[in-house]
């Protein structure tokens, strides 16, 4: 396995493990003070959320931490994207993926027990790296042409090439109108310790001060 030969390769033997899981069914002996999902909570689906953010609950710590990683819907009702787009992404993209809207997410997120206690969204992010992609692979068609046909052939490179120009361009867009957004939500799991000295309360060890972000603060203001 590729990762488990990176992790060779970089003498992380003993520091880090791959496995290969479903996160409903992971037993670990001790639980984790901090936990990262990226790129995978667009699966769960609205059905699935509220169980597993009582799975992430479980397998964190009294007091950890939890960055919540997703792509989020912009409408409060909407089902998917609109204009065919969503159709569009659910057969030829990302089959199986669900949006939702922030509110929804923090709904079940408090369900389970967990605290939020930052958001960031990274949508303008997003609209800068997608027009960038899109712009990258418009440039370079006859290439991308190229490398595609000599893996599938020339019917289904054709159709690869199509589906993702329209997804980069169309998923650039729905970002720059507000249509998806994707949020950063740190959460913790609070420990029932109000006592702390230094952050009385707190109930994690979560910062009072964004002082840890920034090693010269002065620089947002350049």
């Amino acid at each position: 396995m590729h990762v488990l030969r990176l992790i060779e390769e970089r003498g992380l033997q003993g520091r880090v493990r791959m496995q290969l899981a479903d996160c409903r069914e992971l037993q670990v002996e001790q639980a984790f003070d901090k936990i990262a999902p990226v790129g995978m909570f667009e699966h769960v689906g609205r059905a699935q959320m509220l169980r597993y953010f009582e799975t992430v609950s479980r397998l964190l710590r009294p007091g950890g931490l939890v960055l919540n990683h997703r792509i989020t819907a912009g409408g409060m009702d909407n089902a998917q994207l609109g204009a065919g787009m969503g159709d569009f992404i659910e057969q030829y993209i990302f089959p199986g993926g669900e949006l939702l809207q922030l509110s929804t997410v923090l709904r079940d997120m408090a369900r389970a027990g967990l605290e939020m206690v930052d958001t960031e969204n990274l949508r303008p992010h997003y609209v800068r790296t997608l027009w960038a992609g899109s712009d990258g692979l418009e440039a370079r068609l006859p290439a991308a042409r190229e490398v595609l046909v000599a893996q599938g052939g020339v019917e289904q490179g054709g159709k690869v090439l199509r589906a993702y120009r329209l997804h980069l361009a169309g998923s650039a867009l729905g970002f720059e109108r507000g249509w998806m957004a994707l949020h950063q939500r740190l959460a913790i799991k609070p420990d029932g310790d109000t006592a702390r000295c230094l952050m009385p309360g707190a109930q994690s060890s979560y910062p009072f001060t964004r002082d840890y972000m920034y090693a010269d603060p002065g620089n947002l203001l350049r």
